[in-house]
């Protein structure tokens, strides 16, 4: 099944026009024909049923048949990531936390950040594309990049801090239990500052260790998205 995504998208929409680029690559790649039925989310838990009633590789236009709702999982994963210099690695770490299972993403503005501007439009189109392509109904959440110290103002009792120092930590794994909402931050290359950590643990925000090995920042952030996920498995 291929999916498509329209935000606009709801239970009382009766019929959808896909935009110039997806028409040419339904009417003209995927050669459907009126009649042929394509499916859409809206990105908040629907599944979308259509038919092709007019197949203009312009302005292809569907007559939405059908809705389903796909409930969203028993946890909320908020992932809060500091951009890597290199964007494509970010971006991978987008794709992949989406297809394993992440709610909300926050990129992290830190003290040893290499990377102090990010693009949003782009981060978003990637969520959107491995949502799809995963088939999952439900697009995780992408907040602007806030700073570290603003961000820890709001911390709740679930939320990690995963850094490098050879203080006291705990294993993030033994840490996680099911149907629980969690909150994970992972810092930049340079690792989060000794003054970051502090504050974090002033905001009573866990200390926890991702294992043995030294992570890259996107390798860390899909080590802890797999470990919220496979303890809900």
């Amino acid at each position: 099944m291929q999916l498509f995504y329209s935000k606009s998208l709801d239970i009382e929409s009766t019929s959808y026009t896909l935009p110039k680029d997806e028409s040419k690559h339904v009417i003209r790649v995927l050669r459907k024909q009126p009649g042929d039925t394509i499916y859409l989310t809206n990105g908040k838990g629907y599944l979308f049923t259509a038919q092709v009633y007019d197949a203009n590789p312009n302005k292809c236009k569907l007559s939405i048949t059908s809705h389903t709702y796909q409930e969203p999982r028993d946890y909320k994963l908020h992932l809060a990531v500091a951009p890597t210099k290199l964007n494509d690695r970010f971006e991978w770490f987008l794709e992949k936390a989406t297809e394993i299972g992440v709610t909300e993403i926050t990129p992290l503005l830190c003290d040893h950040s290499e990377r102090k501007v990010i693009k949003e439009e782009r981060f978003l189109k990637i969520l959107q594309s491995a949502m799809k392509q995963s088939l999952h109904y439900h697009l995780p959440a992408l907040n602007p990049l806030t700073p570290f110290k603003d961000f820890i103002t709001n911390a709740h009792s679930n939320t990690f801090i995963a850094h490098c120092e050879d203080d006291t930590k705990s294993l993030l794994k033994s840490e996680l239990s099911p149907a629980t909402d969690y909150t994970i931050l992972i810092g930049p290359e340079g690792d989060f500052s000794t003054t970051e950590i502090q504050q974090a643990l002033q905001k009573n925000i866990i200390p926890v260790s991702l294992g043995h090995s030294r992570l890259r920042t996107e390798t860390a952030a899909i080590v802890a998205c797999h470990s919220v996920a496979f303890i809900n498995e």
